[in-house]
This record gives C-alpha cells, structure tokens and sequence, in this order.
C-alpha cells in the first residue's frame, strides 16, 4: 500500500484534490481509497472508506470537555491519534493499492501537534508521500509566496516525507501562470519580483526568509493543477509515481 498524505492550508482543496486524485488513480486501473483524517468536516466531495469521524465526535468533544469549535479541534486531532490501532485496522480491511489521506482543514492539527507526524508514522509503514497544496488565491505577490513556501518546507521538516508540492486553482491564476511558476525554480528571479514589489520591514523580512528557503533548496518546482479541467494531473500522478513506485504504476 502506498500512503500519500495531503496538506495544505486551510481552503487550498486538500478534500477537492483528494477525490481527484483517487479518481485517476481508478482510472489507470489502480485502486485507490480516502481516509479523512478531519474531524470537523461537515461535508466531503467524496465518499470515505475509512473515516476518523466514525471514531472521534468533535461536537461530543466539545460537550464532554465544556470546549470551544477550536478547542474541541485541538483535542479531537489528538483523540484520533490514539485511535490509530483502529484506524489502520479499517484501512487494512480495505487493503487499497493507494490510499490518500485527507488532512484536517487547519494544518496546524495535523502538522504541528505531535499526534500529527505520530499518525503519519504509525498509519503506514511502506512508501508515503506528502503533498503540500499552493493555494493559487494566496501566493500571486511574492511575499505571499514566500511566507507559503516557508510553511511548505516546515511542513516537510515536521512530516519528515519526501514532498511533491502543488499549485491549485491555477485557472484563478492563469494570468500570472508563468510568472509564479518561475518564482518556483529560480529565488533569484522570486528575489527580484520581491525586491520590485516589497520595501522596508516586508521587503528584508521576505528576502530573510528567501535565502534560508535557498539555503535549504527549496527550488525544487510546483506543479499547477486545477481541480475543474483535470489539466496536470497526469504530470502530478507521474512525480508521485517516481516516489512512491520508482516510476512504476500499480495496476489490476
């Protein structure tokens, strides 16, 4: 079983590239299940195998503890990590050649909290993959993305799995598609754009963080996807097959 976990701040698709994801991977013949791993959703754009609501009740969480939304969150992330047992349970009666993990909305319940990386390395033990998601809204100045590409590089230090990072609602941004994709593989030309567009404070703040980011390589490239047309989606299926599968496909 090859495990990929999806991450991203809140509202980047995570739950919409999930079901996307595990329906290219049906289509090439592979199957392919979704385990939420978000207590507080109220609704999904796909229908779960394996679901952590079936064992952690956010509202029963929030009246057993007198807890607020945010504070029932915080305990149910961490109720749900010592449910692991029974979790990997369930995945392993449904034995999938691929299974997607949909993390909460706030990535600071997963990523962040000790139960997250504790989930990710008791849930699966063979090949896993972590997807950080550029939410295309969010990242067109380049102090915006800058502040994402520094949380998409704690993340990957926190989950500690190799990493494919991904730019949603690219048609959002199909103007500026070029732009801030170069920014993805070059700082320098990300230094520029910060230096034309930022001053003061912003500006060395930005560029601070920019050369650690080098420093660190993160130039490594994003992936444009969008979740309406299906455009990249073979090109991602493709970075994670040479992660997950040596370049091989699993098929039936």
């Amino acid at each position: 079983m090859k495990t990929l976990f999806v991450t991203g701040t809140a509202g980047s698709g995570k739950s919409l590239l999930s079901s996307k994801i595990s329906e290219h991977y049906t289509a090439g013949g592979a199957f392919a299940a979704i385990l939420n791993m978000d207590p507080g959703a109220e609704s999904l754009p796909y229908a779960c195998d394996v679901d952590v609501r079936d064992h952690v009740d956010v509202v029963a969480v929030m009246r057993r503890y007198e807890l607020g939304p945010n504070g029932a969150l915080v305990m149910a992330a961490d109720l749900a990590a010592s449910k692991i047992a029974e979790i990997r349970e369930q995945v392993d009666s449904v034995s999938p050649d691929y299974l997607i993990v949909d993390t909460p909305g706030q990535v600071e319940l997963f990523a962040y909290r000790s139960s997250g990386p504790f989930i990710a390395e008791n849930l699966a033990r063979e090949e896993r993959a972590c997807l950080f998601l550029f939410d295309g809204a969010l990242v067109v100045s380049p102090a915006s993305f800058v502040s994402v590409s520094l949380l998409a590089t704690s993340i990957r230090l926190r989950l500690g799995l190799p990493a494919v990072n991904v730019l949603t609602k690219r048609d959002l941004v199909a103007d500026r598609l070029g732009e801030v994709l170069g920014w993805t593989t070059s700082t320098s030309l990300l230094g520029d754009a910060l230096a034309a567009g930022e001053d003061g404070e912003t500006y060395a703040l930005a560029a601070s963080m920019l050369r650690g980011l080098g420093e660190g390589g993160f130039a490594q490239g994003v992936l444009p996807v969008s979740n309406v047309t299906g455009d990249g989606m073979d090109a991602l299926r493709g970075a994670l097959s040479r992660i997950l599968n040596m370049g091989e496909e699993v098929e039936d």
